[in-house]
């Protein structure tokens, strides 16, 4: 997933899609644990995915911030 799809989302759309990656991250971790997983670096893509989601989450939360303090 590129960065600038995530940003092209709204925040609904990020929320969910965070919520369906954490899932997924777990079913694989379970398929690892069982050695049924046979596409180890899904894990690693998935976990990158979720640190841009929440980066790009992150930055808008700034955005947000840094424009609530200048009208003050």
């Amino acid at each position: 997933m590129k960065p600038d799809d995530i940003r092209k989302m709204d925040s609904e759309e990020r929320l969910r899609k965070l919520a369906e990656l954490r899932l997924e991250l777990i079913k694989l971790r379970m398929q690892a644990r069982v050695g049924t997983l046979s596409n180890t670096a899904r894990i690693r893509n998935i976990r990158r995915d979720i640190a841009r989601i929440l980066t790009i989450m992150r930055e808008k939360e700034r955005s947000q911030e840094e424009v609530f303090e200048e009208e003050e």
